[in-house]
Formats: structure tokens, C-alpha cells, sequence
């Protein structure tokens, strides 16, 4: 199976990079994305919407970390196009095993029903994916990630893009340059995951 060397995935998060695969799942060519403005979500102004208040309430979801990694990666490409091909969920699932990638999972009577996956360096995460079988399981999953690393003494959480999706929970876009600056500072601490 390809696999792009751990430490060069490393270094390409420490410099703002990510990769993505650009055709589809069997194909293994991946590119390398820097987006001049970037994605994230501020931790400290961190908007939980009034219906999923409801649904934390109702406790549902039984929340698990690296529990089931590789279960969730290849949830998140069960869709009709995916950028996690299998040179991008090979290499994961080695960092997953390095303790530098991380799942967040919601399980609803015995069974994985959301969750998502990301990248741990110093008090930066860099979100990489999520998904949903039932109402609410991946924002509940985004929820105690964000408790997590606000626990831990994370600064940043690192969504690559803005979506329409994100913005509900107080996603932000800022410029490359601001980024950078954000991103050397979170690497210079060292937060556990």
C-alpha cells in the first residue's frame, strides 16, 4: 500500500500543509493543499446551537476516543466523492498508531453512528473529517472534542476550510499569514491528546 512517510506528513502540518487524494478511493495520488484563508474554530467562542443542546440532554450517544480509528476514516469515504483515497488512509492509520491522529466516536447501541478524525501536534488539532448515521451523532462527536481540548490546553482547532456546515458552531476564516502565526504559537506547546 502507498503511504506518505509519517515524518513528512508531520513536518507538511507543521507549515500549514495537508493532504488530500484527488481522484478517488482506489486511486493513490495525493496533492498538497496550504488554503490562503483558512478554517477554524475558536475554542473559546465555540457556539453549541439550541437544538443540540437538546440532543447532549437526551445523552443518546456514548462517546469513545481511538477506539475504532480506521473504522471511522473509511466512514467518512463511504460518500460519492472522497478525497480519502488509500494512500491518505493508510498513512493516518500509521500516525494513528504514531499517537499523533485521533478519533472521536458516537456509538448509539453498540454501534459506531458518528464520529470524525483528526491530526494532534503540541495544543494544535487539525480536524481532517467526520460522519453521520443518525441525527446529531458527529456534532455530538465535535462537542466533546472541543471539551476535550479545551480541557487539555489545546489553542488550536484547525478546520482546513470554512463550511456552511461549521459555521453554525462559530467557524471563522482567517488569512494565511494570521494562521501561521497561530499555528507556530499552539506547536510551542505540548498538550496531551
Amino acid at each position: 500500500m502507498p503511504l506518505i512517510p509519517p515524518g513528512l506528513l508531520l513536518d507538511a502540518y507543521r507549515h500549514g500543509y495537508f493532504p488530500m487524494g484527488t481522484e478517488g478511493v482506489d486511486d493513490p495520488e495525493v496533492s498538497w493543499f496550504e488554503p490562503k484563508k483558512r478554517g477554524l474554530l475558536p475554542l473559546d467562542a465555540f457556539h453549541v446551537p439550541h437544538g443540540l443542546r437538546r440532543a447532549l440532554k437526551r445523552g443518546e450517544y456514548e462517546i469513545r476516543f481511538d477506539t475504532a480509528f480506521p473504522e471511522v476514516m473509511r466512514a467518512c469515504a463511504e460518500r460519492a466523492e472522497t478525497w480519502i483515497n488509500t494512500t491518505i488512509f493508510e498513512s493516518y492509520c500509521e500516525l494513528h498508531r504514531l499517537n499523533h491522529a485521533h478519533s472521536v466516536e458516537a456509538w448509539h447501541a453498540g454501534k459506531l453512528v458518528g464520529g470524525l478524525y483528526g491530526v494532534h501536534l503540541g495544543g494544535a488539532f487539525f480536524g481532517e473529517s467526520m460522519f453521520h448515521r443518525r441525527t446529531d451523532a458527529s456534532k455530538v462527536a465535535l462537542v466533546a472534542l472541543v471539551e476535550r481540548l479545551r480541557a487539555r490546553g489545546f489553542s488550536l482547532l484547525d478546520t482546513q476550510w470554512v463550511t456552511p456546515h461549521l459555521l453554525q458552531f462559530g467557524a471563522i476564516e482567517i488569512s494565511q499569514a494570521r494562521y501561521r502565526r497561530m499555528l507556530r504559537d499552539a506547536l510551542a506547546v505540548e498538550c496531551a491528546f
